[in-house]
């Protein structure tokens, strides 16, 4: 009498399961290359969208760090009747009492005056730059930089002089200073001593030709009433300043003054940024949704095409666990090659992006570890099915298939 035995099937160790998976791919190349590029395209997106986001908001924050976040503007609001006030022409001195201001400094609008290339330019082509009355001390209180020549200072400020922001001399053509430089000024021939860098606390001044608050004053006809005073206060007194600039710039009426933070409108562009960028992150999770149907529909046609080898090897012995393991393995594969291509591929793109704009190249580690734990877990939704299916074949009936 022979004892009965039972055989079960060999076990797949990690290697068997991925040799395994690993020939079902190779056996449709161009379909697992399509299915695994929609994949890659999704993460891309959203490493992009991360990356770059998180690289501009570096930039900013570096930004800030160099030009700070204690610089605060005085303007005039409007009075009661809706009618446009003005500040008073002490405000500069009574705001340079407050005990934290470090530094305080003016510019006042000329609005009659106009500035052309030349005299024969017609008046309503005035390429919308401003005139501004400038005090010599401006660039030191709001943080800019000159692109080429000086500066008014208090000799130039005497005569006719002007600094162009860098798009009024973008606008108006002038690369260059010198005495053979000129701009046709509010009737009169102004020689271009300096073009400013963009000045990111002080847009205004981008598109503004500056004149000295003298010069302004004999040939311009200005009143001499400041438009906006900048202030530069001690870090850690920027909000008491704040609170008291107005009643400080025009006791008799503080509420026709307007105190503003500029560092504050950076931050409020960010927040637009950012918002933006939770739409283009959600546009990126469509992407990747599409491409883990894609890899489903790989797997689902898969297991049709190749229902007489599922036949054949649970004839040889294979469990349905196991022929179930084999095709969430090919799912799984097929996921991370598309996630892993689609992280490098993001990465690339921010890097090159932020290197186009001048940025640090930032790139949270939280994102590509995201990127590819979200390809593996869309890799096991979309072959989960296609596996279970594939395990339910029996075999006589996977054998008989055509």
């Amino acid at each position: 009498m022979t004892a009965k035995t039972t055989l079960t099937p060999a076990r797949l160790g990690p290697a068997d399961v991925a040799r395994v998976g690993g020939a079902g791919l190779r056996s449709r190349p161009m379909r697992v290359f399509l299915s695994a590029l929609g994949i890659a395209i999704g993460i891309a997106a959203m490493i992009a969208v991360v990356g770059i986001s998180t690289s501009s908001k570096e930039d900013l924050n570096r930004q800030l760090e160099a030009l700070g976040t204690n610089l605060l503007t005085v303007g005039p609001g409007q009075n009661l009747f809706g009618e446009d006030s003005h500040l008073p022409n002490e405000a500069v001195a009574m705001i340079d009492w407050i005990e934290p201001v470090e530094s305080v400094t003016a510019t006042g609008l000329i609005g009659d005056a106009k500035v052309y290339r030349s005299d024969k330019v017609p008046a309503p082509q005035s390429g919308s730059i401003s005139v501004l009355a400038a005090q010599t001390d401006l660039l030191d209180t709001v943080g800019g930089e000159l692109a080429i020549g000086t500066f008014l200072n208090g000799a130039t400020a005497k005569y006719p002089a002007v600094v162009l922001g860098a798009k009024a001399a973008d606008r108006l053509g002038v690369g260059a200073v010198g005495p053979d430089q000129q701009v046709y000024l509010g009737g009169h021939w102004f020689t271009v001593v300096g073009v400013l860098e963009p000045v990111p606390l002080a847009a205004e001044l981008d598109t503004a030709a500056l004149v000295g608050w003298p010069v302004a004053k004999e040939l311009l006809g200005f009143d001499g009433y400041p438009t906006t005073i900048f202030t530069r206060a001690a870090e850690t007194a920027v909000e008491a300043v704040q609170g008291v600039l107005a009643a400080t710039a025009n006791p008799e009426a503080p509420n026709e003054v307007d105190v503003s933070r500029p560092s504050d409108a950076l931050a409020a562009q960010q927040a637009t940024d950012a918002t933006l960028s939770a739409l283009l992150l959600g546009l990126g999770g469509v992407a990747l949704l599409v491409g883990g149907v894609g890899v489903a529909n790989t797997m689902v046609i898969s297991v049709l095409e190749r229902r007489t080898e599922i036949g054949l090897r649970r004839a040889l012995g294979a469990s349905r666990g196991q022929i179930r393991l084999q095709f969430l393995a090919e799912s799984l594969l097929l996921s991370a090659i598309g996630g892993l291509a689609g992280v490098l591929l993001g990465v690339a793109v921010t890097t090159g992006y932020a290197t186009y704009q001048a940025w640090p190249v930032v790139v949270p580690p939280w994102a590509m570890i995201g990127g590819l734990a979200a390809t593996l877990l869309i890799g096991s939704l979309a072959g989960l099915y296609p596996a279970v299916r594939a395990a339910r074949l029996a075999p006589t009936e996977a054998l008989a298939a055509p």
